[in-house]
């Protein structure tokens, strides 16, 4: 069976049962820190997917990923039980990444992404956030990164929109136009 359609059948039924026990916004908090987790630390994939660990060291890891104090939100905790009865814990990542999504549809959250070459204070990213929602109608989760490289400007993603007003690709605009002229003269 498909990888993604095991993860939302998953998801669906999480949010179902979050729904029944009005635990959705724990839950997804939980969620959104075991993804990070496992973007920020590779190896917590590998040792879910390790045949040698049992469930309940498997279960003990992610409890730690997922919470400071190990100790999981009940709802939660009940599915990753389950997660690792089904031996799904391969896909546990994606379920989470399923249900954030099902969770911003259902609560109208918009997802938006600003990176800059230095950090900007939280009353400018306020005001992006605050502009973002009213133009969107929506609340709005503003990620904020920092890229050196950039030289300047910023890239604004928001959906799947991006505006970039980038200082290293005006750059490169600049650099592809000498070139295209370059070849035009020779």
């Amino acid at each position: 069976m498909d990888q993604g359609i095991i993860s939302m059948r998953y998801a669906k039924a999480l949010m179902g049962f979050a729904k029944d026990k009005k635990t959705e916004d724990v839950v997804y908090k939980e969620c959104s820190t075991l993804t990070a987790n496992f973007v920020s630390c590779p190896d917590l994939r590998v040792a879910l997917e390790n045949p040698i660990l049992s469930s309940t060291e498997k279960y003990k890891l992610i409890s730690a990923a997922t919470v400071e104090d190990g100790q999981m939100e009940t709802t939660f905790a009940d599915f990753v039980k389950l997660v690792l009865k089904n031996r799904r814990e391969h896909l546990l990542q994606s379920m989470c990444l399923s249900y954030m999504n099902l969770y911003r549809q259902s609560k109208h959250i918009g997802v938006a992404r600003l990176i800059t070459a230095v950090p900007v204070s939280e009353k400018v990213a306020d005001r992006i956030r605050n502009s973002a929602s009213s133009m969107l109608h929506a609340r709005m989760e503003l990620r904020l990164e920092v890229n050196p490289s950039l030289e300047g400007g910023f890239i604004f993603d928001i959906n799947d929109y991006r505006l970039d007003a980038s200082i290293a690709t005006q750059l490169k605009r600049v650099k592809q136009q000498f070139i295209d002229k370059n070849r035009r003269i020779v």
